[in-house]
């Protein structure tokens, strides 16, 4: 958990704070996943459990590492899927529903904090 913990900011102006207590809080941040770019600036998140024959997994918060999370806004409910790529020493977040399809590259997340 550690190594999500802190803000992450893309060269687009998108930042998020993720905190250890599974809320987040967001800067700029639209989430097509959302339908009309919605803009999701505050909730809670939790990295994917994979169990069974889930595809995805259902998120749990007593998963604590994982590279596929669940951000999902406390205005709406909607949820948004990101992904983790990367080796531990450089990691990007890309929120997306696709992750073949990746992100704009001005658009990755860092973990600046």
């Amino acid at each position: 958990m550690n190594e999500l913990a802190g803000r992450w900011v893309s060269e687009a102006g998108t930042s998020l704070m993720f905190r250890e207590d599974h809320t987040f809080a967001g800067e700029h941040f639209t989430a097509s996943d959302c339908g009309d770019l919605a803009t999701p600036e505050s909730g809670t998140w939790a990295f994917y459990a994979f169990t069974g024959n889930h595809k995805l997994g259902t998120p749990d918060e007593a998963a604590i590492r994982g590279s596929v999370l669940s951000l999902a806004s406390v205005a709406d409910g909607c949820t948004v899927t990101v992904y983790l790529f990367g080796d531990e020493d450089d990691p990007v977040m890309c929120p997306t529903g696709d992750a073949d399809a990746g992100c704009p590259s001005d658009e990755y997340l860092r973990h600046s904090e």
